[in-house]
C-alpha cells in the first residue's frame, strides 16, 4: 500500500460523550445556548480535553442523525431561541408558549417538529440579515451545498414533507424547465431555509470558539452513508448506486453477526465510487472539508466501508442475502487527507475489520476504537481488554449504540461478571461500571472517551439508541444540576492519576 502522511496523534486526554440534543434547555431539546457553554465550562474544570457530539445534521424520520436531509446542514432544532430574543427577533412569549414538551428528561419529537419551525419563521420574518455582508459571504462560501439543500427543503415542504421519490417526475427527475419554475415560486421559502442555516452555523461557530479558547476540542461525527431522501441524493443521482427510476440498486448495512441474526439493514443509498473516482472524489473532498471546519475532529462512521462495503439487495425485508463489494480504499483516503488541514480523523473501526482495513487505517496514522463492553465475554483473548490496546486508539466504556455500563452489567451472565470483576480488581457488580472508567483511563490509550450518562451511574432508562429501530430512541436528556462539583473532582482527579 502507497505511503501517505500520517496522522499527528491525538495524545493522550480524556473527553466525554454527549449530545447536543441532550442539554438542558426550556425549549424541548437541547440547543446552543446557555447549558451548552456551561457544559463547556464544566468539562474543562473537569480536567477534559474533548467534548464528543454526534451528527449536527437535520434529522429526518426516525429522529436518527445517521438519517440526515443533507451532509451538509445543521439541525435548526439546536438553534437557540433564547439568543433570538436577546437579538430582537422573538419575544419570550412567542418562545416559550408553544408545548415543547412536558418531561425535561426526554425529547418530545412530535411536539419539536410541530413548533419549532414556526417559532423560527417568527424570526426570520423579522431579521435584518439579507442585508449583511456576513450573510452574503455565508451563501456564497457555502453556495455548493446551500442551494441544493434549501431549494430540496422548500420543494419538501411544499409537497407536504413527502420523501423526494414521491414527487412529482418533473421535479423528482430535476428536469430543467421544473427546476426553473419551482426555484421562482419558492423563492421566498428558500430564503427561510438559507436563514436558519446561517444561524445554525452563526451559533454553532461562537460556542465552538468558546470552547476551543477553553481547551476543549470538538469530536464530530459523520455517517459514511447519506440518507436516500436528502438533498445529496436527489441533486446528485449520478454518485450513487441508482437505477433508471433513480431507485437503488442496492443499500448499506452489515451481515448477521452475534448482535443480529438476521444483520442491520440500514437502508442508504450506496456510492457509485467509479462514478466519484472520475472527479477525484470531489464531493467527499467538499464533505471533508466541510467537516473539517466544523470539528476538531471528525469520526466516520463506519469506517470499514472505505475498504468494503456490503451490498444488500433494495427491497429485500432483512440483511441476509448482501455481497461484500470492494470499496474505494487508498484513493479516498488520499483524497480526504489533501483537505482535512489541522482536523484529525477517528476511524470507527467496530464490525467486521479485515486487514486491508487494518491497513488503510494504520497507514493513514487514523486511531480506531475499543470498546469495554465488547470485553469481558470471551477470556484474556479478547482485542477489546485494555491488556491488548496500543496507544493510537480510542477507548470508550460503550457509545451511544450501546446499553449505558450500569445497564449492562445489571443483566450479564455469571461467567461474564466473574471474569470482569478479575480482570477489574473488584468483588461486586455493581463497582462495575466506574471500575471500566477507571480501566479505560488507566490504559495506554491515548485518548479515553465516557458517555456522560456512565458519568452519572444512569441505567438504560438513559440509553440513547437501540441501532436498527425506530421510535423511542434520541430522546434522552441531561438534567438541570446533574453536573456537580463533586462529579467534576472526580473527573479531574482521574485525569490528575493517570497524566490524562
Amino acid at each position: 500500500m502507497p505511503a501517505c502522511k500520517k496522522q499527528a496523534r491525538l495524545g493522550r486526554s480524556a473527553g466525554v460523550l454527549l449530545p447536543v440534543a441532550s442539554l438542558p434547555s426550556p425549549f424541548g431539546i437541547g440547543t446552543f445556548g446557555k447549558a451548552a457553554y456551561r457544559f463547556v465550562d464544566f468539562l474543562q474544570a473537569a480536567g477534559q480535553h474533548y467534548w464528543q457530539v454526534l451528527p449536527l445534521g437535520p434529522t429526518s424520520y426516525g429522529d436518527s442523525p445517521y438519517q440526515s436531509f443533507s451532509a451538509f446542514a445543521g439541525n435548526p432544532y439546536f438553534i437557540d431561541l433564547e439568543t433570538l430574543i436577546q437579538e430582537g427577533l422573538l419575544t419570550w412569549e412567542e418562545a416559550c408558549s408553544p408545548d415543547w414538551g412536558s418531561d425535561p428528561a426526554d425529547i418530545d419529537y412530535a411536539k419539536i417538529y410541530q413548533n419549532r419551525f414556526t417559532v423560527l419563521r417568527k424570526a426570520f420574518a423579522r431579521s435584518k440579515h439579507k442585508d449583511t455582508e456576513a450573510y452574503r459571504d455565508f451563501c456564497s462560501e457555502n453556495a455548493d451545498w446551500l442551494e441544493d439543500y434549501s431549494f430540496y427543503m422548500s420543494v419538501k415542504m411544499h409537497f407536504d414533507a413527502h420523501s423526494w421519490l414521491e414527487w412529482p417526475e418533473d421535479i423528482r427527475t430535476c428536469q430543467p424547465q421544473a427546476v426553473s419554475r419551482y426555484r421562482t415560486l419558492l423563492r421566498d421559502e428558500m430564503a427561510f431555509w438559507k436563514f436558519c442555516q446561517y444561524k445554525f452555523f452563526e451559533q454553532w461557530f461562537r460556542l465552538k470558539a468558546y470552547a476551543n479558547t477553553r481547551g476543549i476540542q470538538i469530536i464530530g461525527d459523520i455517517p459514511i452513508y447519506v440518507s436516500l431522501d436528502s438533498a445529496d441524493v436527489w441533486r446528485n443521482p449520478s454518485l450513487f448506486q441508482l437505477d433508471e427510476k433513480r431507485l437503488p440498486t442496492a443499500v448499506a448495512g452489515v451481515p448477521p453477526d452475534n448482535f443480529s441474526a438476521t444483520g442491520q439493514l440500514w437502508g442508504n443509498p450506496l456510492y457509485d465510487w467509479g462514478a466519484m473516482e472520475k472527479d477525484g472524489f470531489a464531493w467527499w473532498k467538499r464533505r471533508m472539508q466541510c467537516s473539517a471546519q466544523i470539528y476538531d475532529v471528525v469520526r466516520i462512521d463506519h469506517f470499514i466501508g472505505i475498504g468494503r462495503y456490503y451490498a444488500i439487495p433494495y427491497g429485500d425485508a432483512t440483511a441476509e442475502n448482501g455481497i461484500w463489494r470492494q470499496g474505494p480504499g487508498q484513493k479516498l483516503i488520499d483524497a480526504i487527507q489533501a483537505v482535512m488541514g489541522d482536523s484529525k480523523i477517528i476511524a470507527e473501526d467496530l464490525g467486521c475489520l479485515v486487514p486491508e482495513v487494518e491497513a488503510l487505517r494504520d497507514n493513514a496514522g487514523y486511531p480506531g476504537m475499543k470498546i469495554l463492553e465488547f470485553a469481558f465475554d470471551s477470556g484474556s483473548g479478547n482485542p477489546n481488554l485494555p491488556c491488548h490496546y496500543t496507544a493510537n486508539c480510542v477507548v470508550y466504556g460503550g457509545t451511544h449504540d450501546n446499553e449505558t455500563l450500569v445497564g449492562f452489567f445489571a443483566h450479564q451472565p455469571r461467567q461474564v461478571i466473574h471474569f470482569a470483576c478479575d480482570y477489574l480488581h473488584t468483588r461486586k457488580r455493581k463497582k462495575l461500571p466506574a471500575a471500566c472508567i477507571r480501566a479505560a483511563y488507566a490504559s495506554v490509550a491515548d485518548t479515553a472517551v465516557i458517555q456522560m450518562q456512565d458519568w452519572l451511574g444512569l441505567g438504560n432508562e438513559a440509553r440513547i439508541n437501540f441501532p436498527s429501530t425506530i421510535g423511542g430512541n434520541w430522546r434522552w436528556r441531561l438534567l438541570p444540576g446533574q453536573l456537580t462539583e463533586a462529579l467534576s473532582a472526580r473527573m479531574r482527579d482521574l485525569c490528575g492519576l493517570y497524566a490524562r
